[in-house]
């Protein structure tokens, strides 16, 4: 099983590879892993995403636009891997952008040297999955699935069956930034479902904002909880405005934690 999220609630964080820039992301990573967040999923910047919000929307242009690739990306996570004790980096590659330009292979074989401790692999369609599968367990790198609270037996079970890092369930669907906060009501049975069909860890992620929310998924059954535009828009926030976006984030993250959890840190 995924030793990604050993005290529960887990907290996992989403920010693009070179937004921040790279110098103030190796700040803000540092600040992540002192503050005891568990995942940094980092994505691979790409254009025109239909699932995300104008948040980071902005923020995968703002990384495009200062030339940040695939190679910087994983520069950075084997930066951290070398100094970081708590804080582990997942990669989020978009199948269009990063991955069919190149290779499976080399895209799977670059992420697992890098150190990574999970790949996301976005927008792939049905028939590319197998050999994601199949070459990311060859290589030894585990794998994060997605399905929606509200998806079809048939895409809960790929997800479960094929999950080695964790299960990312998306609580509505929509684009990242909009919609309710989660539902712990209607987040258990799908978490219940997953239970029945794997033992690695289940985050939950869209709408969650506060520490309430990250309270409700971990009440809905949930080992960790994703957020992801808050923590980009207060990063653009403080780039503009002048500040310290490592101390900004910090702020944020200290919030997000439950109560019970905060005297640990």
């Amino acid at each position: 099983m995924s030793d990604l999220f050993p005290r529960p609630p887990g907290l996992a964080v989403f920010l693009n590879a070179g937004d921040p820039p790279f110098d103030v992301l190796d700040d803000v990573a540092d600040m992540l892993d002192e503050h005891e967040v568990d995942v940094l999923e980092l994505g691979v910047p790409f254009p025109d995403s239909i699932s995300d919000g104008p948040v980071i929307r902005r923020s995968a242009d703002r990384a495009l636009a200062a030339g940040t690739d695939l190679k910087d990306a994983l520069a950075f996570v084997e930066r951290s891997r070398s100094r970081h004790r708590h804080l582990r980096v997942v990669v989020l590659a978009d199948w269009a952008h990063t991955v069919r330009p190149r290779s499976m292979a080399q895209v799977i074989t670059a992420v697992a040297a890098s150190g990574a401790a999970g790949v996301l692999l976005h927008g792939a369609p049905p028939r590319v999955r197998p050999d994601f599968y199949d070459r990311a367990g060859a290589a030894g790198l585990p794998v994060v699935t997605t399905c929606y609270a509200t998806s079809a037996p048939g895409i809960v079970a790929e997800a479960a069956a094929h999950a080695s890092a964790y299960v990312y369930l998306v609580t509505h669907y929509g684009t990242s930034g909009s919609g309710p906060a989660p539902d712990q009501g209607a987040l258990r049975a799908p978490i219940d479902a997953l239970r029945t069909l794997t033992d690695v860890p289940v985050a939950a992620g869209f709408g969650v904002r506060t520490a309430a929310d990250v309270e409700r998924v971990h009440a809905a059954g949930a080992d960790a909880a994703v957020v992801g535009s808050p923590v980009v828009a207060c990063a653009e926030a403080a780039l503009v405005a002048g500040r310290d976006v490592a101390a900004d984030l910090g702020a944020l993250v200290t919030g997000l934690r439950p109560h019970h959890s905060r005297s640990s840190l």
